[in-house]
Formats: structure tokens, C-alpha cells, sequence
């Protein structure tokens, strides 16, 4: 039947058979005009089998990297420069129970996993040692999986931020003292930060970090994140059922950080995006439910200074008594032919990623990474199944790194939000440090029950809003975290949803893409009770900021203005200039509404004024915001014909439309959009940047780009129908 069908679709389709060893029987491929593909199979095993091949077939060089840098094989194909980053990598993998962490995504997830791997490398396999310029120009070809290589932790690190925060607040105590640190730059819920008993914060050095933070970057030859997602139910709906918006928020990469996929199968039927070495999606619908996703960065992990011997690196100190560290040898080949053999560790706390011989401090990472079922993502294979509620939030508590609001949308009408993610229990101490390891005081006391996790089923209100900022409801009184995004993204989403009572997938897309900024808003108030003499520059210059609608475009030059502005106005309202800077733009807004301090009002334009003279020239309708603020999409290779841009954008970090980046260029965003209409799934849209495919000889590399920039959507066709209707290739995958 299956074989029927394909013959009578439509000829005009590019039509292409392929025969792969270890498929049991024939699996359709409908790929739309937007490089989507659409699998049709006949079970499980030959449905993910067939979405690693097109995987590889789309994204074989990225695939290939991410797999070395998550089982720690780079400097194989890069060099030794490499070789710390694979060492991280290797320590941090999962040494636990294996039958427990692969029944904690799902019951079949290895079988999943097998077939999936098994496709991408028939797809390596068919090719014959031939493959994409991108592999050409590195010199190198790609390996082979093997199922454990899905389960890597880096992915999940890369989106936890807290072992940087704990090492920057220790060392921001140290350059200006705990009292300046409480007072400016405080935690959310604000309580008072106290250093551990038992911790010298000069023993901490963010020097000791410097290895694990790389170990989570970008991998490039030679991330700030965020995201927003909203749900209103159809009371608020034209169509009288809901529409969900979801737009994760992570570095903007050449190929796209997201793949798109539609899965159709016998018990699966679910078209979404995820991360394109993992099998299934993450955020999408099925037949019954939708759901999308931000980051509630729940604190995951703590470091923990050991005290080691003084005559023996490989003993630490546990209540009074010296205890042996576990040690493994491993050995990571570099390129060129050698081998290089690398020393790993691990204290009780968990594996050390540094030690300081000076002063016997071994510094060691306590994450929920050493527990079963915390490869980011995963657990999607649970959820992409459920068709109601209750389906849902039993499905994400199998969700445990990284932690997600996730929003839920169905077909009955009903919306959701459930908060998950494995949660450490701490008494008495609340991990804004690193801690003292000797002392048994600071140790985890299990994990939070995923039920008393926050959540909400159809809310009085209507609609559901996240956006990394504190979602803890009034009155919870379970520690989650302390580092919460500003709730500026939030407060504008709600701020339009009251505008009006009946909301259209068209609107949703204008929201997604809006740059109104409500802090430029509030700096134009308090610059209002500022008086400057007319006859100066500034006060013509402020004329026109003060007339200014707020709007980031990226043609705006008093945009610019005011990104220049409130960078700089925390160096000017509080000494050392240095603590200034470290703070957030909000409470540097609550502090000049509290005392507007004109001289520093004035200093801080004068200052931009004669910035934007220098560097732009005296013509202000040439100070535009876009000419400074730029995207480039860069291949890891960093060659020229395969990077995208420059191009101009419009927004800031604290927009919906999030544009964010160091130096005010930007790095990350939403790659990956979708508005999910409950009433009609064809209706639903969704756009993914720069395009499907990773190969630069495809027509899909770069098709996607300019709708992006230009917040243009294309469709999400899920029927069949649908499909065909949209599908521009037919490929046929028969077992050999």
C-alpha cells in the first residue's frame, strides 16, 4: 500500500528510491518547499531509523561535531588545542546505572536510540567516503555513532549558567566586599547572600572555570540565552480554541541549532523541532496537544571546594578524615596520529575540573548531570505521546535537565504550564556559592517531588505567559533558584495580550517579532525631569529622544541613543564604575526613578552624544541602531562561503523579539519559531533559521533567511493533505 500511494503522487515531485541495510520495510519521505521532512513508516524501529538518515543526509557536519563534543573526541579531528575541552567532556560523562537512565526517558528509548543511530550511519555508510563541502574544506570525515552517544551531558551544561554565577559572585565579593555585592547586585526572591562557613572566597579564582565554560560553548574551528512562550485559551481565540506561541531562545548558528521533522507511524503522528542528534522533537503538537517550552533555570548543580592533602594530591578531606579520590586514565588521539592520556577524577561530590596546588583546593562540580535521565531533552519520547493533561504531566516528570516551563495546549480546549526538572534540596544554605566539601554540612538532601513543582490547568486569567523570569507563584515557599531573567519580555507579552480580547495567529507573529522596548520607555520619563539649556547639542538631542516612540528598529538612531545610554549609566550612578556595569538595567531604572541624579543623567548623554559624533558623525539620521547592530551566521569553519550576513537587526536583549549579544552585536535569538492554532493543526505556522538543511549545496541552506529577518512565516502542514499539497520531494527508502 505503502509503495501505491507514492507512485500516484503528484509527478511533478523530485522522485528518488534509496535501499539501506538494517531497513525492515519501505518508509515514505514527503519533503515540503521549506526542507521539512515528512517520514511515513510502518513501526517505531524503521520511523526513527529513518529520521537519523535524514538527519545525517541534512546535518551530517553538525551532527558529526556535536558527537565529538559531547563524547570528547575533538582534537581527533581539530588538533590538541582540543584536548582540554575533550578531557571536560570525558569527566563529565554519566558513569551511573545504565538500565535506569535509559527506562527514565521512556520504556523503549534504546530501542529508539538504536534505530535512530543505526540511520545516521547508513546514511555515512551510503555515501562511500564522499560528503559535503563543509567536511571537504575541514579535512576530515565523519565517525560513526553508537547509541550512548545521545546520552551526552554537554548539551544540558551548556544551559545551566549556575557554576559561573556562584565563581562570579565569589569574585565579585572579593574585588567590592559582601556588603556592596547584598546591596547591588541582590538575589530574586532578595535575601541576604552569606558566605559559606568554612569558604575563603580568595580560594575561589574564576581561572578554575575558564576550562568548563569552554567545554559548553559554540564548537567553531579556529551563549546569554532566553526564550518566551505564551498560551490564551480560546476564550481569547477567534477560533474559539487555543493558540500556543513558542520561540526558545539560544545561539544563532549556521545550521540552525533546531531541526524540524514530522513523524508518522503506528502510536506516532507529531511534527515539532529539536536538537537534530536527538531522536523525535521537542517542542511541536501531535494529533491531541501542543506544547512549547522556556528555560525556568532551576539551580542544578553546585561547586564545591575539597581541601586535598598536603603531600598527596589524591586524598581530600571529609569530616576529619582523608578520603581517596576515584581515578581513570583515558586515552583521546589528536590528530596527526598520536594518542595523548589524560588524568580524570572524582571526589564523593562529583568530578573535579580543577585543582590549585598553591593553596590544596580541588574544585568539583555536583550536578544533576551524574543522574539518571538528565541528557537535555530526551524525554521528549514520552511527551510527544501524551494526548491529554494527564498524559502530559506524567510525561514531564520524566523531564529533568535541563528545566523547562512548559506550556500545553489541546484539542479540547483545555491549556496548561508545568515547571520540570530535577530539583536539589538544600538545608539551611542555598547555593549561591561555591561550598566547602570537608565539612558534610552543604550536601544535597534528594530532589523535590516533580508534583510540587509549579503548575497551572486552565487559569482563571485565561492565558499563561514565561519568559525566564521568576514564575514563582504567590505563597510557594520551595527554593527553586535565585538568578532569574528580568521580567521585562514577560510584562510586555501580558502587557499586549490585554489589548484586546480576540487574538489571531497574524497577531501572534507581530507579537513574536515586537521591538517596543519598556525600559527606553521609563528612561525617557526620568530623562523628562532633566533641564538641560537649549542652546546646548544635548538638549536638541534630547528633544528628539524624548519624542521617540520606544520602538528598537534597527533604522532608529534614537535606538542607539539609548542602548549607548543605558549601557553606560551603571558605571556613572555607583562606585567602582566596575560594580556599576555588573548590574541589571532594571535596577539601574529603579534607582534613577528613586533619585533621578541629573548629573549623571546628563553626563551619560553628553557622553553618548559625543560617542556617536566620533564614531558615526554629526548627522543623527545616520546614528541608526541596525549599522551597529548585527547578525552574522557563521559557519564552524569560519570560511567565508559558507557564513550568512552581515545583516542589520532590530531589537535588544530585552525585547520580545530578543536580539541579544556582547558588544551589541547579536549571537543569540529565536533560530526557531511556531504558533500553534489547537483548531486546525494545517493552520499553524513556524519558521526556522537560516534553513533545513546544513549542506551549503542545498537549495534549503539559506531559503529561510529572509522571512526571518522579515518576520514572514511559512506553514506547518500536518495533514496529509496538507503535506502533499505543500511537498516538492518524494524519497523512497527500501531495505537492501
Amino acid at each position: 500500500m505503502l509503495r501505491l500511494v507514492f507512485l500516484l503522487l503528484p509527478a511533478l515531485l523530485v522522485a528518488e528510491t534509496v535501499a539501506l541495510p538494517g531497513l525492515k520495510q519501505p518508509v515514505e519521505i514527503l519533503r515540503d518547499k521549506w526542507g521539512v521532512p515528512h517520514i511515513y513508516a510502518q513501526s517505531s524501529e524503521d520511523l526513527f531509523f529513518a529520521q537519523g538518515y535524514m538527519a545525517g543526509r541534512d546535518r551530517m557536519f553538525q551532527l558529526d561535531l556535536w558527537r565529538r563534543a559531547g563524547v570528547g573526541r575533538l582534537s581527533e579531528v581539530l588538533g590538541p588545542s582540543y584536548l582540554e575541552r575533550d578531557r571536560i567532556a570525558q569527566l563529565l560523562r554519566f558513569r551511573g546505572d545504565f538500565n535506569a537512565e535509559w527506562t527514565s526517558y521512556a520504556p523503549d528509548t534504546w530501542s529508539i536510540a538504536v534505530a535512530f543511530t543505526n540511520g545516521i550511519n547508513a546514511y555515512v555508510n551510503s555515501r562511500q567516503g564522499k560528503f559535503t563541502a563543509d567536511f571537504e574544506a575541514a579535512g576530515y570525515k565523519p565517525g560513526l555513532w553508537d547509541p550512548n552517544d545521545i546520552l551526552t551531558r554537554i548539551p544540558a551544561l551548556s544551559m545551566m549558567h549556575n557554576f559561573t554565577l556562584e565563581a562570579q559572585r565569589a569574585a565579585d565579593i572579593q574585588q567590592f566586599g559582601l556588603a556592596k555585592v547584598n546591596q547591588y547586585l541582590p538575589v530574586d526572591p532578595k535575601i541576604p547572600i552569606e558566605i559559606p562557613k568554612g569558604l575563603n572566597v580568595a580560594d575561589v579564582p574564576l581561572e578554575a572555570f575558564r576550562n568548563l565554560i569552554s567545554a559548553t560553548a559554540a564548537t567553531e574551528i579556529n551563549d546569554l540565552s532566553g526564550s518566551n512562550n505564551w498560551v490564551v485559551s480560546g476564550a481569547m481565540s477567534q477560533t474559539g480554541k487555543p493558540l500556543l506561541a513558542s520561540d526558545p531562545h539560544r545561539s544563532l548558528l549556521i545550521p540552525s541549532l533546531r531541526k524540524t521533522v514530522h513523524l508518522v507511524a503506528p502510536g506516532w503522528n507529531v511534527i515539532g523541532a529539536g536538537e537534530p542528534s536527538l531522536p523525535g522533537v521537542a517542542l511541536g503538537h501531535n494529533d491531541k496537544i501542543g506544547f512549547g517550552f522556556t528555560i525556568t533555570g532551576i539551580d542544578q548543580m553546585d561547586v564545591y571546594v575539597e581541601t586535598m592533602h598536603s603531600n598527596d594530591d589524591s586524598q581530600y578531606s571529609y569530616k576529619g578524615q582523608w578520603k581517596k579520590t576515584i581515578s581513570e586514565r583515558q586515552s583521546i588521539p589528536i590528530r596527526g596520529g598520536r594518542n595523548e592520556v589524560v588524568e580524570l577524577e572524582w571526589t564523593m561530590h562529583g568530578p573535579v575540573f580543577y585543582k590549585d596546588k598553591k593553596t590544596r583546593k580541588a574544585f568539583v562540580l555536583r550536578w544533576v548531570g551524574q543522574e539518571p535521565g538528565t541528557a537535555g531533552y530526551l524525554a521528549s519520547l514520552s511527551l510527544i505521546r501524551a494526548s491529554n493533561w494527564q498524559e502530559f504531566t506524567t510525561a514531564m516528570a520524566r523531564f529533568k535537565s535541563p528545566t523547562e516551563n512548559m506550556l500545553y495546549a489541546d484539542v479540547d480546549g483545555n491549556i496548561g504550564w508545568v515547571v520540570a526538572g530535577m530539583t536539589p534540596i538544600r538545608k539551611g544554605w542555598h547555593g549561591l556559592l561555591p561550598v566547602p566539601g570537608d565539612s558534610g554540612e552543604y550536601e544535597w538532601q534528594g530532589f523535590l517531588d516533580p508534583a510540587l513543582l509549579p503548575r497551572s490547568y486552565n487559569p482563571a486569567t485565561k492565558s499563561i505567559v514565561t519568559a525566564n523570569h521568576n514564575i514563582l507563584p504567590p505563597g510557594y515557599t520551595q527554593e527553586l533558584q535565585y538568578e532569574w531573567a528580568p521580567a521585562i519580555r514577560a510584562d510586555r507579552i501580558k502587557q499586549v495580550l490585554a489589548t484586546k480580547s480576540k487574538w489571531s495567529i497574524s497577531d501572534f507573529e507581530k507579537l513574536q517579532y515586537d521591538t517596543q522596548s519598556a525600559p527606553a520607555k521609563r528612561l525617557q520619563k526620568i530623562y523628562r525631569t532633566l533641564k538641560i539649556p537649549p542652546i546646548k547639542l544635548s538638549a536638541r538631542v534630547l528633544e528628539r529622544f524624548l519624542a521617540w516612540d520606544g520602538n528598537i528598529s534597527s533604522d532608529s538612531n534614537m535606538a542607539f541613543l539609548y542602548e549607548l545610554i543605558s549601557a553606560r549609566m551603571g558605571a556613572l550612578l555607583v562606585q567602582p564604575p566596575e560594580l556599576g556595569v555588573r548590574m541589571s538595567l532594571t535596577q539601574i531604572l529603579d534607582m534613577l526613578e528613586a533619585n533621578p541624579n541629573p548629573e549623571a543623567l546628563e553626563k551619560a548623554l553628553e557622553f553618548t552624544i559625543a560617542d556617536l559624533n566620533r564614531n558615526m558623525g554629526p548627522d543623527m539620521d545616520k546614528w541608526q541602531w541596525g549599522r551597529f547592530h548585527s547578525l552574522t551566521f557563521q559557519h564552524p569553519i569560519k570560511k567565508a562561503e559558507f557564513s550568512l550576513g552581515p545583516m542589520h537587526r532590530a531589537g535588544d536583549a530585552n525585547t520580545v523579539m530578543a536580539a541579544g549579544g556582547a558588544n551589541f552585536r547579536q549571537t543569540v535569538g529565536a533560530s526557531f519559531r511556531q504558533i500553534l492554532d489547537v483548531a486546525d493543526w494545517d493552520r499553524s505556522v513556524m519558521t526556522n533559521v537560516p534553513g533545513e538543511s546544513g549542506d551549503p549545496a542545498s537549495p534549503h541552506y539559506s531559503d529561510l533567511l529572509s522571512d526571518w529577518q522579515n518576520g514572514k512565516y511559512h506553514p506547518m502542514p500536518f495533514t496529509r493533505k496538507a503535506v502533499e499539497a505543500a511537498s516538492e520531494e518524494r524519497i523512497l527508502l527500501t531495505p537492501r
